[in-house]
């Protein structure tokens, strides 16, 4: 079982896209969970979303304690939560942004998500939204196929820049 878990801040997307990538992966006919973990915070305050992916039928409903992968699209929630903790020896780390951090030696990408955001101009309230690109980036990693990411951002969004932001994160993320 592959386990992710993803760091946001409340109104970014990090629940949706759980949900989108949760998609995509049904789509690759793999089963997948996903869910949030959020109290009653409002936009901006931390949040954690969760998700699964196997090739077969999956029977855990918990947070994810010891991750595959963490996806963090808001840096800033590093200075507030301990992001690594749990990741599996040989974990992943996938970052928004260009700056170099250490990641305490674990394999650490980057790709500028509100960038491309912006250039499209995927924006709620004054925020850029990050959902759609994570997932191209997501792709490129191989977690699910850029096919099927395609058709679960397809199924939820109609507006085709939610398509070209997540091929934009495709191309731009440098393996």
């Amino acid at each position: 079982m592959y386990e992710i878990r993803i760091h946001s801040r409340g109104g970014q997307g990090g629940v949706t896209a759980a949900k989108l990538l949760a998609l995509a992966a049904f789509r690759d006919h793999k089963y997948a969970t996903a869910f949030p973990f959020y109290g009653a915070e409002r936009r901006g305050a931390p949040v954690v979303s969760f998700v699964r992916i196997d090739e077969s039928p999956i029977r855990v409903y918990s947070q994810i304690k010891k991750p595959d992968l963490i996806v963090v699209l808001d840096n800033s929630i590093m200075d507030v939560v301990d992001v690594l903790q749990g990741l599996k020896p040989g974990g992943e780390v996938l970052l928004n942004g260009t700056l170099p951090h250490d990641m305490k030696g674990f394999k650490t990408l980057s790709v500028d998500l509100t960038t491309i955001a912006l250039r499209l101009n995927l924006v709620v309230a004054g925020s850029p939204i990050l959902n759609t690109p994570v997932i191209g980036a997501l792709a490129k990693m191989g977690i699910v196929s850029m096919d099927s990411a395609k058709l679960a951002i397809s199924e939820m969004f109609s507006d085709d820049r939610n398509v070209k932001a997540a091929e934009a994160a495709y191309q731009e993320l440098v393996l």
